[in-house]
């Protein structure tokens, strides 16, 4: 075998290596922003929920039912 064959089977193998090791960090990422979206989801509901945010949305939404055209 050539030092040049060798070299394209070495580096056909590594590719090989690098897209298997690539394929499972897909699952892992999706995983990881679904629990990010899913904690800040609950932070927002918290604090939409809260008494103050919910006062200021009932005000504003009553002034603007109460508008006069």
């Amino acid at each position: 075998m050539t030092k040049a064959l060798a070299r394209v089977r070495g580096v056909r193998l590594m590719r090989m290596v690098r897209e298997r090791a690539d394929a499972g960090m897909t699952t892992a990422e999706y995983a990881m922003g679904t629990l990010a979206a899913v904690a800040f989801a609950a932070v927002l509901y918290k604090i939409v929920t809260s008494d103050v945010v919910s006062g200021g949305l009932e005000s504003v939404i009553g002034r603007a039912l109460d508008a006069q055209f």
